[in-house]
């Protein structure tokens, strides 16, 4: 997950000193906002308690529409976010005489950020709040021995948490139409719906960067 952050940091630096550069040439900071986006999530899991998971990060889509509302001038403002958002993780081993299997699990969810919004200049929106996250599919596909098998799990008997809320941070570069924008975000529950163990125990952690066009 380390390495996806500094990738992520890297790209935003990177489009920061390019919005530094071009500029847009009219400051709409206290407009109305309205915009649809998509882009990448690179996910994986975590055991808060005592850290029993070892995974690989999983690349998956994500992509929705935001609305930007300004609330004292130019500088705060709210921003809600609906998306489809593809998280999970990934797992691989070789062994002796077999070969190597591997497993993913691709989870989709509907994730809902109420962002509070600074604007400290035109070009720059930085974003933090809670989010809520209704999750609808998980896939678990395994690979190895010759097979290639995929469980599609639709959580109606399941000890599955469906409604997660979670931390989400992150900023957006503004080139007046288009914004590039960086999230981070963090499960503040675990997956388990009761809190027993016949359900191992996750968090999502995930880093995203998108494209999105505003009006």
């Amino acid at each position: 997950m380390k390495k996806t952050i500094l990738i992520l940091a890297a790209t935003f630096l990177l489009a920061t000193n390019l919005s530094a550069q071009i500029g847009n040439g009219s400051d709409s900071r206290d407009n109305l906002r309205f915009g649809v986006k998509a882009g990448m999530n690179l996910s994986n899991m975590y055991d808060s308690k005592n850290e029993q998971y070892d995974a690989d990060t999983k690349v998956g889509f994500v992509g929705g529409v935001f609305i930007s509302i300004p609330i004292v001038g130019k500088v705060i403002g709210i921003q809600p976010e609906v998306l489809f958002s593809q998280k999970g993780f990934s797992a691989s081993t070789n062994y002796p005489l077999i070969g190597e299997i591997s497993f993913t699990r691709t989870t989709n969810y509907l994730d809902i950020p109420i962002f509070l919004a600074f604007k400290p200049i035109e070009n720059l929106t930085i974003l933090a709040g809670p989010q809520y996250s209704y999750l609808f599919k998980q896939i678990d596909n395994f690979k190895g021995l010759g097979a290639n098998n995929s469980v599609v799990t639709d959580f109606e008997n399941e000890n599955i948490r469906k409604n997660t809320f979670s931390l989400a941070i992150g900023a957006d570069l503004n080139f007046n139409y288009f914004v590039v924008g960086i999230r981070g975000g963090w499960d503040l529950t675990n997956n388990n719906g009761n809190g027993t163990s016949d359900t191992p125990r996750y968090k999502n952690a995930w880093g995203g960067l998108t494209v999105g066009f505003r009006l």
